[in-house]
């Protein structure tokens, strides 16, 4: 088999992902879109989390061009990108309980504002926990998961459950057990993961929804612009500067 058709069989089954996604999710990410609109509307902060290669859709919407300044990014050390030495001891820091109750504890976060949680298989303590506990202390909780894995696989967390079942709204990325989604004859594993690809668009289009409501209730959605185009920069600070309080990136 070719390496060209290999590429063009990945991106056939990342479109057909998409087009799943966009036809089945579509009531969950308008819901989800406008629970991040009330929060913004009504004065309070946006986070998102994830760890590991799940942390790369949650970081692809924090201090964004075309994406909502108030986005922050909820950081647990240690599991936010394969920068941690050994890599694996990320993977080793998603199933420590009580990591998430100690982040939560000494954020900003609190009550009424959202969170959104991504993990692919939600089956790992890290997600489980800190969904709990958002909810706990009155959060909105926004969860991005496969829900196929609440079926073939078991839960790593002490309660037994997953991400899914401690969510307000749950977003299902439709990805298989296992992300990956080619496989052929001589190479023994299956390659070529699309979750990141899937749940960064599921990303965007909960903020495109967020946007839209927002300007649909007569409020101007506090969204960044390129800091590369002519005047990008000024716009910028005067946003920094009215949400000054609800950004934490910053600082």
């Amino acid at each position: 088999m070719s390496e060209s058709k290999l590429a063009g069989q990945f991106f056939d089954a990342a479109i057909g992902l998409l087009e799943r996604v966009r036809d089945e999710e579509a009531p969950h990410i308008a819901e989800a879109g406008t629970l991040i609109a009330d929060a913004v509307a009504a004065g309070n902060r946006l986070f998102a989390f994830g760890a590991g290669h799940s942390s790369l859709p949650a970081q692809d919407v924090v201090y964004r061009a075309g994406g909502l300044a108030l986005m922050n990014f909820l950081a647990v050390p240690g599991t936010a990108g394969v920068d941690v030495m050994p890599a694996t001891l990320g993977s080793a820091l998603e199933r420590v309980d009580g990591l998430a109750g100690a982040v939560l504890d000494s954020s900003p976060a609190s009550d009424g504002d959202v969170l959104v949680i991504i993990s692919l298989s939600g089956r790992n303590a890290l997600p489980v926990e800190m969904a709990m506990n958002a909810r706990a202390i009155g959060l909105k909780v926004i969860g991005v998961t496969s829900v196929a894995y609440a079926t073939d696989t078991r839960s790593r967390h002490v309660s037994g459950t997953f991400l899914k079942d401690h969510c307000d709204v749950v977003l299902d990325s439709k990805i298989a057990v296992g992300d990956a989604e080619l496989s052929i004859d001589g190479i023994d594993a299956p390659f070529a993961p699309a979750s990141t690809v899937v749940t960064s668009a599921i990303m965007q289009a909960v903020m495109a929804t967020a946007a839209g409501e927002l300007a649909a209730r007569g409020l101007e959605p506090p969204l960044l612009r390129s800091g590369n185009v002519d005047g990008g920069h000024e716009w910028n600070g005067r946003v920094m500067q009215e949400y000054g309080d609800r950004i934490f990136f910053r600082h």
